[in-house]
């Protein structure tokens, strides 16, 4: 058994404009045309994406090496930026 519940919902007007013209183009109600929407969307369901990975930028140094000493901000802006 099918039962129908009124609800409101806010989308995009250029989506709801979209959506009225294709069901006037196909002589469908809004309704039809939106419910049809909705099963194809949940049908498929959500894309699923990759999780993110941040690609390895190492570039295959040794790390902080003599006579640059880590948290010495000063002494490593000198030896980046020479006067």
């Amino acid at each position: 058994m099918v039962t129908h519940i009124k609800t409101t919902i806010d989308i995009a007007a250029t989506i709801l404009e979209a959506a009225k013209e294709k069901a006037r183009r196909e002589g469908r109600t809004l309704k039809q045309v939106v419910e049809e929407a909705l099963r194809a969307c949940l049908e498929v369901g959500a894309p699923r994406r990759r999780p993110f990975r941040l690609r390895d930028a190492a570039f295959g140094g040794k790390g902080v090496q003599a006579p640059i000493q880590e948290g010495k901000w000063e002494q490593i802006r000198g030896l980046t930026y020479p006067r």
